[in-house]
């Protein structure tokens, strides 16, 4: 891996940006672009200005910043990870599988710089990420032989423009430029020393790659009168090509350790956002979100080489929807409480769903605060505990994992987990 993987990851299938294997949002999807929108548990993100940070979900919203404003930030991901089964050796032979807190911590920063051109024209530049993730569950997990670890990372580079087209319409749009890296692995099972002591550990399958590509991102929001305000953007799919290399048994029998040069073709999916703000009185305001992700275009992961291609897993996920409520609260001149509930699908039923990517549902809960430092400056910090429902594994899934189940047995269990969320963010206006 030519990039920093410290983010979390997501994906037994392929690699790309932050989280977990029970990523905080669907997938390997992160929605922890901003400590302002985490206090609400990012509800209302597409029909909010906070600061410079509104950017990232919708860029019609740059028309609502005045003058110059710079945000940047960090969110601490604390993901608490389990999985607990048996492998089926064959006949009533069973073999106790488990694996805990095996979902890596991580820091996702971000930056953002807004500038009010005119009245009706803004301009803005941000930088964050929308995938990531990284799990490693040992190589004493007996079910390593349907994968041991995955990781992907991912970057992104956003140029950002808006225009206002009346009083009440504004419009937007952005370039995003993309960086991606990601990995696979799964390695002989400790049982395997039954049939040659050598065999535990050792490279079964592993392939690593990168790529970078371009993205776009429009939205627009409908100011319905003072104290009420609607919403929409929508980011494109971004198609990769992850370049790299494979090696392992599965590849080279007699040179487990030989690199092969190949490649994955990997979609970032598509998303939309529905948003609204409305103002009830001086002090309370409640704003609410409703997300959808083309995941569905997640069908299947192939390992392409210069002669051949080979079917890795089959994936089959489905569509997501998160749908979420939040409050702000304005205390007084200076401070700002903030809270917000969101329920966030998972994006792979119980059939399909794997060790090495845990998905399921979550319900998240949120509280944050803002504070005015001073004219200029102001601080965010928001906190979430996110619960992740228990939920079924059971591998060989298809006849994608058939030969990995001749290799170790078959696994059922259930994973468990939860995941903290922290983070801080300084916002300045020149």
């Amino acid at each position: 891996m030519k990039t920093n993987k410290t983010l979390l990851s997501a994906a037994v299938a392929f690699g790309l940006l932050s989280t977990s294997g029970v990523a905080n949002a669907a997938g390997f999807q992160l929605a922890e672009y901003s400590a302002t929108g985490l206090g609400r548990a990012y509800a209302g993100e597409a029909a909010m200005a906070d600061n410079a940070s509104a950017q990232w979900r919708n860029p019609a919203m740059l028309t609502y910043l005045e003058g110059t404003q710079v945000s940047v930030g960090a969110i601490y991901v604390n993901p608490n990870v389990d999985v607990d089964g048996q492998m089926h050796l064959g006949g009533d032979r069973t073999l106790p599988a488990s694996s805990h807190d095996f979902a890596h911590d991580a820091v996702v920063p971000n930056f953002y710089l807004s500038h009010q051109y005119n009245e009706k024209v803004a301009v803005g530049f941000a930088l964050g990420t929308n995938y990531g993730m990284e799990t490693d569950l040992g190589k004493d997990f007996a079910a390593t032989n349907f994968g041991n670890q995955a990781s992907v990372f991912s970057m992104e580079a956003n140029l950002n423009a808006a225009y206002k087209l009346n009083e009440a319409v504004s419009i937007g749009g952005g370039i995003r430029y993309i960086i991606a890296d990601g990995s696979i692995g799964a390695v002989m099972p400790p049982q395997m020393g039954l049939v040659k002591p050598t065999l535990p550990g050792q490279t079964l399958k592993y392939m690593e790659g990168d790529d970078t590509a371009w993205g776009w991102q429009v939205g627009t929001t409908w100011q319905i009168n003072d104290n009420n305000r609607i919403g929409f953007a929508y980011k494109s799919a971004v198609d990769l090509t992850l370049e790299g290399h494979a090696n392992g048994l599965a590849f080279n029998p007699v040179n487990p350790n030989a690199k092969k040069a190949g490649s994955m073709d990997l979609t970032l999916p598509a998303t939309a956002e529905l948003a609204s703000f409305h103002q009830l009185n001086d002090q309370l305001a409640v704003h609410a979100s409703i997300n959808w992700t083309d995941w569905s275009s997640f069908k299947e992961l192939v390992a392409d080489f210069p002669d051949s291609s080979d079917l890795i897993k089959s994936e089959n996920w489905e569509d997501n929807y998160r749908f979420a409520i939040g409050a702000t609260y304005q205390v007084d001149s200076k401070l700002a409480l903030r809270s917000g509930v969101a329920y966030d699908m998972s994006a792979v039923d119980d059939k399909y769903r794997t060790t090495t990517i845990p998905e399921t549902d979550r319900l998240w809960l949120s509280i944050g605060a803002g504070y005015e430092w001073s004219k200029n400056l102001t601080l965010d910090a928001g906190f979430t505990y996110i619960f992740a429902k228990d939920a079924s594994i059971s591998e060989p899934r298809d006849a994608s994992d058939n030969e990995a189940a001749l290799l170790g047995g078959a696994f059922t269990g259930e994973v468990t987990g939860n995941v903290w969320l922290i983070g801080v963010q300084a916002n300045y206006k020149f």
